[in-house]
């Protein structure tokens, strides 16, 4: 009968100490540009759990995947304008977050 693997306190305490921390993201930051599929996602969810009463999460997710796949080229061009609207939106609030944040550390100097 092979021996249960056993952790002490120390061995666990040293795993969980790498020396890494995570960054600490700013709240001011700009959000993410969303994807052509989110923006479809975001627009259907609430019809797929409408027709689907009582589905479970993930489900909802699956079904919106398999619509989202069964959709034509033409079909996904307003979902796939509104992401470049919305990435060009989040170029721009990039840069100016980007240019105020050189301008901080200029004015620290």
């Amino acid at each position: 009968m092979p021996k249960e693997k056993t952790t002490t306190r120390k061995a666990k305490a040293a795993k969980a100490d790498t020396g890494k921390k995570k960054k600490v993201k700013d709240p001011n930051a700009p959000k993410r540009g969303l994807s052509a599929y989110m923006f479809f996602a975001n627009e259907q969810r609430d019809k797929v759990r409408e027709d689907n009463p009582g589905i479970k999460f993930g489900e909802v997710g699956k079904m919106l995947g398999e619509k989202w796949k069964a959709l034509s080229e033409k079909q996904r061009t307003p979902y796939e304008a509104k992401a470049a609207a919305d990435k060009k939106r989040y170029e721009e609030e990039k840069a100016a977050y980007a240019a105020g944040a050189e301008d901080d550390e200029e004015e620290d100097e």
